[in-house]
């Protein structure tokens, strides 16, 4: 099954779940640093691999990593734009304040003007 679109509310959902875990952030940021396999993951943890495998499948299911499989070893990457829907979701908040905050200053400076 294809994953939603990083930028839909169904993708933005499991984006969002895949990072509310500390160890799936952990493993962002060490795959940050480039390609790993799952024992590689999973040693600094201090988890079981079938837990680490949880993990990556929530990471995979929120289209924060992909994986590639040579033999026995599966090894993991973060995936290309793996966190354009979360840049372009806070990039919409971002421009709504600035809009809220320019009309509170043109409200502010129209009440100081004699």
């Amino acid at each position: 099954m294809p994953s939603p679109r990083a930028s839909s509310p169904e993708g933005l959902n499991r984006l969002f779940a895949a990072l509310s875990d500390g160890n799936r952030r952990a493993m962002v940021d060490q795959l940050a640093r480039g390609p790993a396999s799952v024992s590689d993951l999973a040693k600094p943890l201090s988890i079981a691999l079938p837990s680490a495998l949880k993990h990556l499948a929530a990471l995979e299911a929120g289209g924060l990593v992909q994986s590639d499989k040579a033999g026995r070893v599966r090894t993991y990457r973060i995936a290309p734009d793996a966190f354009g829907g979360l840049e372009a979701w806070v990039a919409e908040r971002k421009a709504m304040w600035h809009r809220q905050f320019d009309a509170l200053d043109a409200l502010l400076e129209a009440q100081d003007k004699p």
